[in-house]
């Protein structure tokens, strides 16, 4: 992948270095603690997400969704001054990297919503693309609306202020934690929070399927955000020079967050799905290119995602 004479998105804040208050969120969130399971164990993780305000992961996204709709910040994120893109030259390289995926993103998504190449959930679709903007931060952010995040929370979006969240940090976090190396799964990344927004856009997000649990509910959720990143990732293709070794670095990220992977055994428990189903929907984004391919809500039954 070459970003090299690719524009920089302008709808950028570095906040800084903070304390983070409660950890809020969505997005990765929940694979964070999943991770911790894994290497801690369950009572361990729970005990310390308690000391830690982490048993807000646990909740489905359309949960967290209602949720984080009302209501200000909770907690604080004080500034220390320091700019998060200047902690570090690795904070610098993934602060212009972020700014080159999510222009990159920009640029998709406004010519399908003006092409109106999207799914419809019985509500009027904009004709115009609302742009998102991009907060980095390190350790800890307040949100306009969803409270305040800690770092380990991972990447996030926040509807109530249109906002994409995410400590540089985490990157290192995909490739020595996770095993997901590489700058295509770092994009996939940012992709798939964009793709929450567009979800927020057109309706999906806030979806319960009667016949189903929210768990079962979060899942499609989560996986259209999957496709909505391949779909992404097959219209860059051309512009970023993305290549079969970068397809192979974001379904190898895919793989690494599955809940199965993240040591969750029970499908019941499942919110963002398996490793084989987060792949299968973000192939599925990447080869047609076309959002309303990536309609899970159409998908009659869960167990067929």
């Amino acid at each position: 992948m070459d970003l090299g004479g690719y524009r920089r998105s302008e709808q950028f804040e570095d906040r800084g270095a903070g304390r983070g208050g409660p950890s809020h969120g969505g997005g990765f969130g929940l694979q964070i603690f999943f991770l911790m399971v894994r290497y801690l164990g369950w009572k361990k993780s729970l005990i310390l997400g308690a000391i830690l305000g982490a048993g807000y992961f646990v909740l489905p996204s359309s949960v967290r969704s209602n949720l984080l709709g009302g209501g200000g910040p909770q907690g604080s994120a004080a500034s220390s001054g320091a700019r998060a893109c200047e902690l570090s030259e690795g904070h610098a390289r993934a602060c212009d990297f972020s700014r080159a995926i999510l222009a990159s993103t920009e640029d998709s998504w406004a010519l399908k919503f003006k092409e109106r190449a999207l799914p419809t959930y019985g509500m009027e679709v904009p004709s115009s693309y609302k742009l998102p903007t991009l907060v980095v931060f390190s350790r800890g952010v307040s949100t306009g609306g969803c409270g305040s995040a800690t770092a380990d929370v991972g990447p996030f979006y926040c509807p109530a202020d249109d906002r994409l969240y995410i400590d540089p940090s985490f990157y290192d976090v995909m490739e020595k934690k996770l095993k997901a190396p590489g700058d295509f799964a770092q994009a996939y990344v940012i992709a798939h929070e964009v793709g929450h927004h567009v979800q927020n856009l057109i309706g999906s997000s806030r979806i319960q399927v009667s016949s189903e649990t929210r768990n079962q509910t979060s899942v499609r959720v989560e996986l259209q955000a999957d496709c909505f990143a391949g779909v992404w990732g097959h219209s860059a293709r051309a512009s970023l020079s993305i290549d079969e070794e970068d397809l192979r670095e974001a379904l190898t990220a895919a793989h690494a967050i599955g809940d199965d992977k993240l040591g969750q055994s029970d499908e019941d428990s499942f919110t963002h799905g398996s490793s084989k189903q987060r792949m299968k929907w973000f192939r599925l984004g990447f080869d047609k290119g076309d959002p309303r391919a990536c309609d899970t809500f159409s998908v009659k039954s869960s167990a067929d995602l």
